[in-house]
């Protein structure tokens, strides 16, 4: 079978040579980023997923190679064979890394000639994202996607190599599961050998780990990839892939060490970036109080200050009535910003009512008083102790927002975030972490009318709260921690409940009779019966961090083929519709929808 290749075999890729290599014969292969003909000499940028070297066809040096380098266009694959040359004086590119040098072609191989692409693979060329997804193997080619798939596969590397190191295991879980909804919509798969049932993708191997650990193995991971049916933003795939861990006799300071670690080993050996350990750590109720939100950003200040204290009895109605409905006023002073305009501060106020904000009071602070409307409100005495706890200086402006606690928090803490990127708070390239623990066990449910687990009902409460499961399950702290990078969640996890005892109280309060969680969950609790050790672990988005490590704002710029916000493909053109006789092997029947 002839070899297309010849005898022609690549010795470098294309951002290897520099002028120790002068002399030497080597053969490059690759594509054709751009031809340019000078005066009867053609030069063209070779490139590979390593970067650029600059190939020469000189018709003094062979005039039929020359010839045929005429056909070359934007992205034909070649292979060339060529000697290694120094770039004239004044003609080394000190932005390349092969900048000192060009290979003067001997003998060129065409593979493949392509078609004019529908954008230039440049990093500078603006293209429209759904035409880049449309054509995702050629937007693939752009060096700044193929840097980020890189880094991602040295992650990955470097992951495994420090868990393998630590006595972890690496053990595959069912992909093809049972559905059991608590939390996200389960992706339902029919199946065929049992007409009306379905299997369920997996939204983690959280069922499947705690058996592992019921089953002995002490240490597992996997780089898994998960599966939710759920609406989708800049950090969220229908398919995602997490790191995931799961550890026996073990207790929480053992897993945020060990996280920790692994943390600090994935960023030196990938980025060269040093990560001071132990990382910093916020309970939950600090992290709220001081910003807000419970992934809070701490790459700069700008922290709230809560001054329901101090308006309580105030005669800005509007303060008083929320405090006395058990609302919060909050406060957030954007220092030195007293010229922000009247429209600058009305975009605000628009911004925060996403977050269902009824409206931002605000307060300039002048050399000669308060300029505001809700100035004139407050008392000498109020105005001082508000100065002192906001930290007020001429030149700043503060924002107020008073509502329930959910809503002021949230909407402010967002604010915040969007004020530090508008003023230019956060230094480029920074990573600031921070641990994030002792989250509530439950939350109240408002339209249900019941308690649910604030993560999975698999957390085990603080032992401290126990007392208080069934007089105040809103009040019980839960043994969950999630580790925060620049006010991204990149991992969470909790130590587990191994009791069976404590299993049911916990199901009992989010309303689940005996009947009920047997059935969702009786394989889970007759392992639970059967001699389980006392376990937890924590799970790493791993599209999320690989995102921040390469400096993106959205993960589908380090997947390589990523579905768009409403879960299609592109380039495959899925979901689609399938084969009447698909449907017949499988008992279902397709009802007739409006198309969307």
């Amino acid at each position: 079978m002839a070899d297309i290749l010849g005898d022609m075999r690549k010795t470098h890729h294309c951002n290897q040579l520099g002028a120790e290599d002068a002399g030497s014969e080597v053969v490059l292969m690759g594509w054709v980023q751009r031809r340019r003909d000078h005066g009867g000499v053609i030069f063209v940028d070779l490139r590979d997923r390593e970067g650029l070297t600059q190939v020469v066809f000189n018709p003094d040096n062979d005039a039929q190679v020359h010839a045929k380098a005429h056909a070359l266009r934007s992205e034909y694959v070649i292979g060339v064979r060529g000697r290694v040359t120094p770039r004239p004086e004044g003609m080394v590119n000190p932005n390349l890394a092969t900048g000192a040098i060009e290979v003067m072609v001997s003998d060129l191989r065409i593979f493949n000639p392509a078609e004019t692409p529908p954008f230039m693979i440049e990093e500078t060329v603006e293209v429209n994202e759904s035409l880049r997804l449309k054509h995702r193997h050629l937007d693939l080619r752009r060096p700044r996607l193929q840097k980020n798939i890189i880094l991602r596969h040295k992650a990955g590397a470097a992951v495994r190599e420090y868990l393998n190191g630590n006595g972890f295991l690496d053990i595959e879980t069912p992909f093809l599961t049972r559905s059991t909804p608590e939390g996200a919509r389960d992706y339902l798969v029919p199946s065929r050998v049992n007409p009306g049932q379905f299997y369920a993708l997996p939204q983690s191997p959280q069922l499947f780990k705690q058996l592992l650990m019921v089953s002995g193995f002490e240490r597992y991971y996997q780089i898994v990839r998960c599966f939710r049916d759920e609406d989708l933003r800049a950090d969220r795939q229908p398919e995602f892939t997490q790191i995931d861990m799961e550890m026996s006799f073990i207790g929480e300071e053992d897993i945020m060490s060990l996280s920790e670690g692994l943390i600090a080993y994935v960023f030196q050996e990938v980025l060269g970036q040093a990560i001071p350990l132990p990382l910093p750590r916020l309970t939950y109720t600090e992290a709220m109080d001081r910003y807000g939100l419970d992934k809070p950003d701490t790459r700069f200040g700008m922290e709230l200050k809560e001054v329901s204290d101090i308006v309580k009895d105030s005669g800005f109605k509007v303060f008083a009535d929320v405090v006395k409905k058990g609302g919060i006023v909050k406060a957030l002073n954007a220092k030195g910003c007293i010229d922000f305009s009247r429209k600058e501060i009305d975009d605000l106020t628009q911004y925060v009512a996403v977050y269902k904000a009824k409206g931002l009071a605000w307060i300039k602070v002048r050399e000669d008083g308060w300029q505001s409307p809700i100035a004139k409100f407050f008392t000498d005495d109020e105005k001082a102790r508000l100065a002192e706890r906001i930290d007020m200086a001429p030149g700043d402006l503060i924002f107020f927002m008073a509502d329930q606690p959910k809503i002021a928090n949230e909407a402010l803490g967002q604010l915040r975030n969007h004020l530090g990127e508008k003023l230019k708070l956060i230094a480029p390239g920074t990573f600031s972490f921070t641990w994030v623990t002792h989250f509530p066990m439950f939350e109240w449910d408002d339209t249900e009318k019941r308690h649910e687990a604030l993560h999975h009902p698999f957390t085990a409460p603080l032992e401290a709260d126990y007392d208080l499961l069934e007089t105040q399950p809103t009040a019980v702290r839960s043994r969950a921690y999630d580790l925060v990078l620049n006010g991204f969640e990149i991992g969470g996890g909790s130590i587990r409940i191994h009791d069976m005892a404590l299993q049911s109280r916990v199901f009992k309060i989010l309303g689940m009779n005996k009947e009920t969680y047997e059935g969702k969950f009786g394989f889970l609790l007759d392992a639970l019966q059967s001699g389980a050790p006392p376990h937890g672990g924590l799970a790493f988005g791993f599209d999320r961090l690989v995102m921040l490590m390469c400096g993106e704002s959205s993960i589908r710029d380090v997947i390589a083929f990523p579905k768009t916000q409403k879960a299609a493909c592109l380039l495959t053109g899925a979901p689609s519709e399938a084969a009447t006789v698909q449907l017949d092997e499988l008992s279902l029947r397709i009802k007739a929808t409006a198309k969307v």
